[in-house]
This record gives structure tokens, C-alpha cells and sequence, in this order.
């Protein structure tokens, strides 16, 4: 069965007069979806929001974090020094005290820049990532630090066995260290047993990295692990809850968008698909296919194929992608019209939105709102 086939096609459903307007491809989010996902996941996390420190790098969009910050979560992953500061400014106008980790191993003017926000903001506590005791010295006194653990996705960080160099990181940190990342974003095997017990061997081993630190006098504050496909796992390993001074948190973002790809690693997970790309059939180049205006440079084609689902088609299969155009092979049902319109899922919607510079958010009683997706790609020069 198609991943959403069980999705009630009304709940996405847009009004005749907007769709007679609305360009495409263009990214359309759905508002009650998205407070529903927020809601599930707090809900995962025993009720308790504080658990859950959310990656932005998904939602990119402000008026979304002010539904996160409407449900209780003050703490906060970013990827890019634009989003961060996005977040920063979003949190001094409410008025709100957050916690911002920038969980990335920035070097060159982007760290300086990060240091300026960090003054700026001065109510916000902000974070950064470091794998190397001799860069320590040269991060902003007004960041503090996450030493950044490798747990064998091999992209960044320091490997949890070399207790040596993560030692001397937390002690050039001093009083500047909040606590240890180790996100686990490799662990998505099909069979959940065996994802299961391949994200539990990593904690094993982080929760006696945890207890070594200890046991040298380093006071670790927060523990960080678990994007989308090991948030639940995360959640069920009880040793991490009872870390003996330390906070553990989970850092899931693609769940409050959902996609496609989630949706197959994380089945009965009971999110919905929020953020989905409007497009219309610009073509019928032969019998059984036609062809959508969303091709890879609306649709993120990276993850693989299908890039997308069609919402209400679940016979449909799009084929692999170029830049303008979205193949799709019908699976035997009617070809509809030229000029019909249909909402795609993304495969991976994280990149997806960074692709769109304007986004139209839809609330369940039809009304609507036009937003920019100000946190989307990256700035050429740190303002002055």
C-alpha cells in the first residue's frame, strides 16, 4: 500500500477560487496538521515539551515556530547561522528565554558572526558544536559549547571511543560546556528490531562516555541525540532518562512537517503530512504517464525516488525527476486533464521547503495566509 493512501483527501482541500490563483509549484502548509504533529510528538515524549529540543533546519518558516513555541518548546537545533538568527529575533519579540543550539562545526566568519548574535540576544543562551580542543579558544566568550560526538555516521564529531580527545574538549571548554550531540542519523534499518537495537548499542556506549566524564570531574548538562528515526527508540532507552545530572533531549524537525520517508521508518507514528507542494499536469507525453510542473528544483530529489506521493492518487508512481518536470506513471487509472491540479508529499521534505522562498499556510476553516520561508538558504556576507 502507498504510504498515504489512508489520508482523507479533504483535509487538504483548497478552496476553487485560491486554486485558480495560486502559481505552481508552490509549497503549501497546513496548519491544523502541524499543531496535530507537535502535539503527537510532545505527547511521545510523556507530555513533557522540555524533552524535545526541535532541529529548524525542517520548517524554516517563523510563524511554524511560534506554534512550537505556543506548545511549550523553548529549545532548539538550527543548521545555519540564518536560521539561528531567524530564531533569535522571533524569541526576543515574544519576549520569550530560549535555548538555541547551532549544531554545526562552524569555522571562519560565520563563528564570529554567531558570537555577535549571541550579544545581541543576550536573554537567549546560545550553543555551538566543536570536535577540536585547540578551536575551543577560539569560539566567542558568549557561546558556550556541545562537544560533538561521532557515533558512526562518519561526518563530523569526535568517535565516542576516543575518551581522550573528548576529554580534553571538555576540559578546554571549562565553564562554557553544556553537554555532549550525538546524533545517531545513520540508524534507519527497515526492521525496527534491529534499528532498535543498533541505536541501544550506541547509547550503551554514550551513557558510559557520560559516566567517565563523571567519574574525571566534568559536569555534563544535556545530552543530545536522536533525529527523526531514533527519537522513539531514544524516548524508550531509560538509562538516558536517568542520566545523574544530566537532561537528555531529543532533536526530531522533520516530524512536525512529516514526509514520506518518515512515514515508512516510522510507521503507526500517527503524524500527518503538513507542508505539501501544489502542482498541475502540464502534460501527457505518451499512454498511462503525464507530467507535473514540480520537478527537482521544488521537490527535493536527493533522497531518491519517488521523490513524492500524490495526494488521492495512491496508484500513482512519480518517476525520477528533472528540474522542471515530474514524470508520473498512472498505474493503469485515468489520465486526468491538462491544467488539473493534485498536492504532492514529499519524499524528504526538509530540503523541499529550503527550495521555496514563499509559502502559503492554510488554516481548517479555509483562510490563508502568505509567508516568506525566511530562514531558507544561506547569506553571502554577516550584516555589519
Amino acid at each position: 500500500m502507498a504510504p498515504f493512501a489512508h489520508l482523507d483527501h479533504s483535509d487538504y482541500a483548497l478552496a476553487p477560487e485560491l486554486q485558480s490563483q495560486l502559481l505552481s509549484p508552490s509549497l503549501v502548509v497546513f496548519i491544523d496538521q502541524v499543531r496535530a504533529n507537535i502535539r503527537r510528538v510532545i505527547e511521545c515524549a510523556g507530555g513533557d515539551s522540555d524533552r524535545w529540543r526541535v532541529h529548524l533546519k525542517t520548517t524554516k518558516i517563523p510563524a511554524i515556530w511560534d506554534e512550537l513555541l505556543n506548545a511549550g518548546v523553548r529549545h532548539f537545533k538550527c543548521a545555519t547561522v540564518r536560521e539561528t538568527a531567524e530564531l533569535l529575533t522571533l524569541l526576543d519579540e515574544r519576549e520569550i528565554s530560549g535555548d538555541v543550539l547551532l549544531a554545526y562545526p562552524l569555522v571562519g566568519p560565520g563563528l564570529d558572526y554567531l558570537g555577535r548574535l549571541a550579544v545581541a540576544h543576550g536573554s537567549q543562551r546560545v550553543s555551538v558544536l566543536c570536535e577540536d580542543e585547540e578551536r575551543i579558544g577560539s569560539i566567542p566568550a558568549a557561546l558556550e559549547i556541545f562537544i560533538d560526538l561521532n557515533s558512526g555516521m562518519d561526518r563530523t564529531g569526535v568517535p565516542v571511543a576516543d575518551r581522550e580527545t573528548i576529554l580534553a574538549c571538555a576540559r578546554a571548554a571549562q565553564g562554557r560546556l553544556r553537554g555532549l550531540h550525538h546524533y545517531d542519523g545513520h540508524l534507519h534499518a527497515a526492521d525496527m528490531d534491529l534499528r532498535r537495537q543498533e541505536i541501544f548499542e550506541g547509547y550503551d556506549r554514550l551513557v558510559a562516555l557520560v559516566g567517565d566524564l563523571n567519574a574525571q570531574g566534568i559536569e555534563v548538562d544535556e545530552v543530545i541525540t536522536a533525529g527523526t528515526p531514533a527519537f522513539l527508540s531514544a524516548l524508550e532507552y531509560t538509562p538516558l532518562r536517568k542520566l545523574q545530572g544530566a537532561r537528555h533531549r531529543v532533536s526530531p524537525g522533520t516530524v512536525v512537517f512529516h514526509d514520506a520517508r518518515s512515514q515508512v521508518e516510522n510507521p503507526g507514528l500517527g503524524l500527518a503530512p503538513a507542508a505539501l507542494v501544489f502542482s498541475r499536469v502540464v502534460s501527457q507525453p505518451r499512454r498511462g504517464q503525464i507530467t507535473l510542473d514540480a520537478g527537482s528544483k521544488a521537490l527535493a530529489a536527493e533522497a531518491g525516488d519517488p521523490a513524492a506521493h500524490a495526494l488521492g492518487h495512491p496508484e500513482w508512481t512519480a518517476l525520477s525527476p528533472s528540474e522542471e518536470h515530474l514524470p508520473v506513471d498512472l498505474g493503469g487509472g485515468p489520465a486526468p486533464e491538462r491544467g488539473s491540479a493534485c498536492l504532492l508529499i514529499p519524499r524528504h521534505v526538509c530540503p523541499t521547503v529550503n527550495l521555496a522562498e514563499e509559502a502559503l499556510l492554510v488554516e481548517s476553516d479555509g483562510s490563508h495566509s502568505v509567508v516568506r520561508v525566511s530562514a531558507r538558504a544561506h547569506d553571502l556576507f554577516a550584516p555589519g
